[in-house]
């Protein structure tokens, strides 16, 4: 007899419907077909386990089991549990009172019989309502993971025993309900900082948020113990909170990786990805022997953040240019292309040199000059040039340290920051795949980014006197774009409250940039290889 059971198998962030076919046949053999992986394979130990403890027989018959389609590779342990009800029912130890073809079923079985968590079931979820599936069975560690999708009824189970009942009409079962709209306004602004518990370095806050309104990358170098590490935790405070998409997203992302906690509902969060700088090429960008994504994937929406950025290989640094500029990484192997998208916010921190306290205001810096720009040429320029915001900080002084005033706190940031990309996505309204200031293309820089002559021949002496790319004037642009919709926003916030109406927000899409927006952006550039230490007051404008 043969029977259809259905599951679903994960390609980059998205799932397809395999079919599992089961067949018994006269004769004394088990024969799995499918391209399936060893993981895959062994189901056959764990199935004959599974149903000898669940009070099942494995049959004394020829079962062949197919996992169609064939030319797709099926790889992990989820397949035991749709691969075990096709052979019950195939062999007709159980007769299913519910239409098989209308549930997809995934699970793996412990030798016990009970089901263990399994990775990807969103996009599994997501599937199975794009295809009319009128329910789901996974473990029950999974299912409010697979809850979120609407329409679809998601049964929790604990056991194959559990299953079987459910499936033959002898128990009953309800379907978890996640209410996620509610579930996603009531988590989505809870943090544990706070940018008000930040003293001093009022310059580097202002630069953090001038990064947080257009998505720019920002990179801090000073000596250690200034607080880079301390203010990159909190710019996530400061972020727009994440649109029900982006949280589905980011969301399927970590289910395909497997790092959702069990339980685990809709990420409400914004993602802080912090990898150590041992961390490999693959590890960073995603793929390996069973593709999965990286840490640029998994920071998609969200911060990477990179501490110690020089001591990252040079290999592992030069792997970011290309996510960094396409915002999607594609793994190219010889059986397989995936794409993963890499949407993320560079966030990087660096000592000055190798003792750490190169123009430091106090301390004398004990490395030479030569030592100073070895340490420095380990980040290339064609990186640095994709960073827009480069800024020094230092030590805070003891008197602001001992302080008890307390900062802006980071409600009052993010409002403003809320309200500048809210002026990007009206301006980029009709603009595919662009949100944000940091993603403009040449096209929109001259539309929505051009200067007047005062500030042309500002930005001409600049370039000249720092040596800079192409790839810096276009970044300076952004930035300088970023800066005068920050002030746009300060004044609708101030004279509207933080309901900003539609008409204060056009108004704001098509306010000029000033002399003294570009002079802030240019700023932010002191940083450049051929200035390196000088500081703001020896700039050009």
């Amino acid at each position: 007899m043969l029977i259809k059971t259905y599951g679903a198998a994960v390609q980059g962030i998205d799932a397809i419907v395999v079919t599992i076919e089961a067949v018994a046949e006269p004769g004394v053999s088990f024969n799995l077909v499918g391209m399936a992986d060893t993981a895959v394979k062994e189901s056959y130990q764990r199935v004959i386990s599974a149903l000898t403890q669940s009070g099942y027989k494995w049959p004394r018959r020829r079962m062949v089991v197919n996992l169609s389609p064939a030319d797709v590779r099926k790889e992990g342990a989820a397949y035991d549990l749709p691969i075990a009800i096709g052979v019950l029912a195939s062999c007709e130890q159980i007769t299913p009172s519910v239409p098989l073809e209308s549930f997809m079923i995934m699970g793996e079985l412990s030798l016990d019989g009970s089901l263990l968590p399994i990775k990807g079931v969103l996009p599994m979820a997501i599937k199975a309502r794009e295809l009319g599936f009128k329910g789901m069975i996974v473990p029950v560690a999974n299912v409010t993971e697979g809850a979120v999708v609407n329409n679809l009824e998601v049964y929790g189970m604990s056991s194959l025993r559990e299953v079987v009942d459910f499936i033959t009409g002898r128990s009953e079962a309800e379907p978890v309900s996640v209410n996620t709209r509610e579930e996603f306004a009531r988590a989505s602004s809870v943090f544990d900082c706070d940018f008000s518990e930040v003293k001093g370095q009022e310059g580097v806050k202002r630069a953090f948020e001038v990064a947080c309104a257009g998505g720019h990358n920002i990179l801090m170098v000073g000596p250690p113990g200034a607080g880079k590490s301390m203010m990159a935790k909190r710019i996530p405070t400061i972020l727009p909170p994440l649109t029900l998409a982006e949280a589905l997203e980011t969301t399927k992302i970590h289910s395909v990786a497997g790092k959702l906690k069990s339980g685990s509902r809709l990420m409400t969060q914004r993602p802080y990805r912090s990898p150590h700088h041992t961390i490999s090429p693959v590890a960073l960008v995603g793929g390996g022997s069973n593709p999965a994504p990286g840490e640029i994937s998994l920071a998609h929406n969200g911060v990477l953040f990179l501490d110690e950025f020089p001591e990252f290989s040079r290999q592992v640094l030069e792997v970011m240019r290309q996510p960094l500029e396409d915002r999607h990484i594609t793994i190219a192997r010889a059986k397989y292309t995936i794409d993963y998208p890499a949407g993320f916010m560079l966030v990087a921190s660096m000592n000055p040199c190798p003792c750490g306290f190169y123009n430091h205001p106090t301390k004398e810096c004990l490395c030479t000059g030569a030592a100073v720009q070895k340490y420095l040429n380990r980040i290339s320029g064609p990186l640095l040039d994709r960073i827009d915001l480069q800024v020094e900080i230092f030590p805070v002084p003891f008197e602001e340290l001992a302080s008890a005033r307390e900062g802006e706190k980071s409600e009052a940031i993010k409002r403003r920051v809320i309200c500048a990309r809210e002026i990007q996505a009206l301006r980029f309204a009709a603009e595919r795949g662009i949100h944000s200031n940091a993603q403009m293309n040449s096209r929109l820089l001259r539309t929505y980014a051009s200067i007047d002559s005062d500030s042309l021949e500002t930005l001409r002496e600049a370039m000249t006197r720092l040596d800079m790319s192409a790839r810096a004037y276009d970044r300076i642009l952004k930035v300088a774009r970023t800066i005068a919709d920050l002030e746009q926003a300060t004044a609708i916030l101030s004279a509207g409250g933080c309901a900003p109406t539609a008409e204060t927000l056009r108004e704001a899409i098509t306010a000029p940039i000033r002399t003294h927006h570009l002079s802030e952006a240019l700023s932010y550039r002191n940083l450049d290889r051929g200035n390196w230490g000088q500081t703001v007051s020896k700039l050009p404008f």
